[in-house]
This record gives structure tokens, sequence and C-alpha cells, in this order.
């Protein structure tokens, strides 16, 4: 599942750690800031956690263990990262609310999605990239460091370092003011 291949969802081992991880995100999602156990929790659910992180809650995972959270990591409320592949987000990133970060996906082919079949592609996010509200990342992208990613964007394509999108699908968005 997570090098991107072909599997069952229903798979025990695969369900039993969708459990783990539903008892860790309640956990989680039942704690305000400052609540003791409340940095615990997040570390024992994700697979890795970098200083001087938030994570407003609620947030959602599929698994949890396959997430990495640099330095300086902002989520706001009702984040969604579906990681049956590897999220990645670097350091100094900044994450609106809503936003929808999925590594998960599903074959084209009808036979091979009624045989139970599903993938994902893992998603990269670089340094001091800015998340608008409500945007969605699908799977296999990469976004690169110090880009801008506009409020409800659907981000189907990688980002260039530096660059701002929006809309949907994003695409590159040029400023009317000389200078920018």
């Amino acid at each position: 599942m997570v090098a991107g291949e072909l599997y069952r969802p229903g798979a025990p081992d695969l369900v039993a750690a969708r459990k783990r991880a539903q008892k860790l995100m309640a956990a989680y999602n039942a704690t305000t800031y400052g609540d003791d156990g409340r940095e615990t929790t997040l570390a024992e659910l994700l697979g890795g956690v970098g200083k001087d992180r938030a994570v407003r809650a609620p947030f959602y995972v599929d698994y949890g263990r396959n997430i990495t959270l640099g330095d300086n990591v902002f989520l706001n409320y009702g984040c969604v990262l579906l990681d049956v592949c590897p999220i990645t987000i670097g350091n100094r990133v900044d994450i609106g609310p809503y936003v929808q970060i999925v590594t998960a996906d599903h074959p084209r082919d009808p036979a091979t999605r009624a045989a139970g079949l599903e993938f994902g592609r893992p998603i990269s996010i670089g340094d001091g990239t800015w998340i608008g509200g409500g945007a969605i990342l699908l799977p296999g992208v990469t976004i690169g460091a110090g880009a801008v990613i506009g409020a409800g964007a659907v981000v189907t394509h990688d980002v260039a370092p530096g660059t701002t999108v929006g809309g949907i699908p994003a695409r590159p968005l040029v400023s009317k003011r000389s200078g920018a």
C-alpha cells in the first residue's frame, strides 16, 4: 500500500491499523490546547512530528503513521489527511482550515475497482508553503518550497517552488501588481 501498489483496504492488518489510528485520533480530538497527554497522543498517532507544531482539533487521518510533520507546522481546524501513502510536510508550513491532503486513489479500470482494490500515491509539501482553507491536494502531487495554494484550489499536478496557484484545477496565478 505505502509503495503505491494495489491493495485490499479490508485486509486484517490494515483494518487493525485504522482502528488504532481512530482511537488515537478520537483521543487527540477530545483535547484542547495545553491538555495533559495531548502532545504524546499526537506523537503516538503520527509517523513523525517536528518541534513547535500546532494541530488544531479536530483533524482526521486514515493511519496516521504515514504522516510526517516538520518543525513549526500549523494545521487549522478540520484538516483531513488520508495517508495510505506517505504525506511529508516540511518546516514552516501553514495549512488552513478544512484542507484535504489525499493520497488514497482508486483504479480507473472498473473491473479492478469492482475487485475491491485501491492504491495511493505520496504527497510532499515543501518548506515555507502556505495552503489556503478548503484546498484539496490530490494523490501524487509535490508542492515546492515557498509555494502558495489559494483557498479552495484543487491541486492535480506538482506546484513549482515559489509559485502561487489557485482555481479548479489549480493553475499558476499572475499578480496584477507591478514588482510582485
